[in-house]
């Protein structure tokens, strides 16, 4: 797919053809050239004459254009089905949520180097719930009432530190994969022996997903409501928007599981151009042991491959769908930044953000607190702020965990060796520290390198992008639907293959026309006669998508044109193939039809809508059997 994209994304060369009275013409924004030869006209059915038929001119238009000119993620105002028509739109048909099966994995919890589950103490009378402590090879070391702390203690914030037997699901399709999260935790974040919180329990109080596109870097976040204590995870639960645009059911289940509000800032934690983050909590074979890179506990205590190994350089793409997610969290977005020091041990397999991989996850991993020398007030109080969470991370990790214990999984990613803690690789130097936490709290001045986190949403046809519109051609039509008046079709070929998502529906066409007498000498106009999309600012709209100018009878501008078939609010089939896209005008007698078509993609976030640089010209003109 790619390859076709590339393969017409150069200026279209201009052509004009005369069909006896009838004659049109392609030319593109940038050149002037026009060829010209003669072929026979068809025949041709009733035309129209304005002004006397523009009501009908005007109905025609709508009837022939209306089902198939609508924007994507317009099928409903709910913030969470908007959200879901959003997601669909761009990364194709989304998964049910489902924590169990066999593309799931349980979470434990490791103390003193040791797995912990909650189980009935046989041993004692009544089999109480208790903490039993297991070594690699499954046996019991010993039974414990309460666990204060853990070796890897969660750096989420706001859930658990030591919480056990949360659940994580992984689907992937093409180049899109979506991470489900079905977490426990407790009011007074800490854990207890109770039912709730054995691996038996489908009870659960956090419920989140994440969408990601590798090629692309789009990201998505869904967060189940606030205001629900407890979900099961032996349901499924409905994506957002339903399955698709008729799925009445799924769009009504989905608005009241999920958070309307979209509270919770995903993306400041999971700000490392990946979907996952990988740290010790999550328990990646990455991250092991520093007395030996074979330690039984390694395996046995990991994920091991579940997740794939990726590594996001400072310039790969990145950017969030989600409207009202952006909205929510425009001003966190609009300043965050990603940097790389140049030479920096750090910097040899990842880049890190002025947001929580840069803070938070860089200070605990290396085992350092946050410094910036002349700090701001407002950085001040952030990186107090940040030294407290730290430190309740800190209160919970246990002595054999930490940087001076016998564990050895404090600090957790070494300098040039990651999470090989077996290597033996000393901690950073305070200069090197004190450089990577500067460029975090946004210090730092060049050796940063700072450039924005997210990128900007991909032009049609541009840069990383090189699907183009192609094949275009106009003819006359002698009916349309059935209907008696004649027509003039403009059609032309698309595939939207950006990212490899089949089923992608971000971008339409915007089509100008302007009639005007054929001139008598019959020349080819000038690019400067063709109408600009622009020109609709007084327009009344005829209905969705279609609008005449009444400061100028000549003036019609279709907006958001999709494919052939495409029917208002429904989702696009998979296809690898390019699609037939066309629009059909009424013929008008003795009238010179001005096409310009300008290919435009919705970026459901800040940026909203942006349109090609090159759009395309093409003109028609229609004698009447002269």
């Amino acid at each position: 797919m790619t390859h076709l994209g590339r393969l017409f994304a150069i200026p279209l060369i201009g052509l004009a053809v005369q069909f006896g009275s009838v004659r049109l013409g392609f030319q593109d924004a940038y050149t002037s050239q026009t060829n010209v030869f003669a072929v026979t006209s068809g025949s041709l059915s009733a035309r129209l004459t304005l002004p006397g038929d523009a009501a009908l001119f005007d109905d025609l238009v709508l009837k022939w254009n209306g089902d198939y000119s609508w924007g994507p993620a317009t099928g409903g105002s709910d913030p969470v089905t908007r959200f879901g028509d959003e997601a669909r739109s761009v990364f194709g048909p989304i998964p049910d949520g489902a924590c169990a099966g066999p593309q799931s994995r349980s979470l434990g919890l490791e103390v003193d180097g040791n797995s912990v589950g909650v189980e009935p103490n046989v041993a004692k009378p009544g089999s109480p719930l208790e903490f039993a402590h297991r070594e690699a090879g499954g046996q019991i070391v010993k039974w414990t009432s309460a666990v204060a702390k853990c070796d890897k203690p969660s750096l989420a914030g706001g859930v658990t530190f030591c919480g056990l037997n949360s659940r994580i699901a992984r689907v992937k399709r093409n180049r899109v994969e979506w991470l489900f999260l079905c977490r426990k935790s407790s009011d007074d974040l800490e854990v207890h022996a109770q039912p709730y919180w054995t691996q038996t329990d489908p009870r659960f109080s956090r419920y989140s997903a994440i969408g990601y596109n590798e090629i692309t870097g789009e990201i998505a976040f869904i967060d189940g409501r606030k205001d629900r204590g407890v979900f099961d995870w032996s349901e499924r639960f409905p994506p957002p928007g339903g399955q698709s645009y008729q799925d009445e059911m799924g769009r009504r289940e989905a608005e009241e599981l999920y958070d309307k509000t979209f509270e919770v800032n995903c993306v400041s934690c999971h700000d490392n151009k990946k979907p996952a983050i990988i740290d010790p909590h999550m328990q990646q074979a990455r991250v092991g042991f520093s007395g030996d890179r074979h330690d039984a506990r390694t395996t046995a205590f990991s994920l091991g491959s579940f997740f794939p190994g990726r590594v996001a350089n400072v310039d790969a793409p990145f950017r969030v769908i989600g409207s009202g997610y952006a909205f929510a969290h425009r001003g966190a977005m609009r300043n965050a930044n990603a940097f790389a020091i140049k030479g920096h041990p750090c910097f040899a397999c990842h880049s890190l953000t002025t947001l929580e991989s840069g803070r938070r996850f860089a200070a605990d991993a290396t085992g350092m607190s946050p410094k910036v020398r002349d700090p701001t007030i407002g950085q001040t109080v952030a990186i107090a702020q940040e030294k407290a969470a730290l430190q309740m991370v800190r209160d919970h990790r246990t002595k054999w965990a930490s940087e001076f214990g016998e564990g050895g999984i404090m600090p957790w990613m070494l300098p040039n060796h990651g999470g090989r803690l077996s290597e033996g690789s000393g901690q950073l130097s305070a200069s090197e520290w004190e450089q990577l936490s500067a460029c975090a709290w946004g210090s730092g001045g060049d050796i940063c390198g700072f450039r924005p986190l997210f990128t900007s949403c991909p032009i049609p046809g541009e840069s990383i992008d090189t699907f183009v519109p192609f094949d275009f051609s106009v003819a006359s039509q002698p009916t349309v639907n059935g209907n008696e008046h004649s027509a003039i079709r403009l059609t032309w070929r698309y595939l939207n293959g950006y990212g490899a998502v089949p089923e992608r529906d971000d971008v339409r066409f915007d089509v100008a026309l302007k009639l005007e007498d054929i001139p008598s000498s019959r020349v080819s106009p000038d690019i400067s006669d063709y109408p600009g999309v622009d020109e609709s600012k007084s327009a009344i709209a005829l209905g969705p998508g279609v609008v005449v100018s009444r400061t100028a009878e000549n003036y019609l501008l279709i907006r958001n044109v999709s494919f052939e078939g495409h029917r208002r609010w429904t989702d696009a089939p998979a296809t690898s193939e390019t699609r037939r896209y066309s629009i059909a005008i009424p013929d008008v007698c003795g009238k010179r039809y001005l096409f310009r078509i300008l290919p435009k993609r919705f970026c459901f976030e800040n940026s909203g809508v942006v349109s090609g640089k090159r759009d395309y010209l093409a003109f028609y003109d229609s004698g009447c059997g002269e």
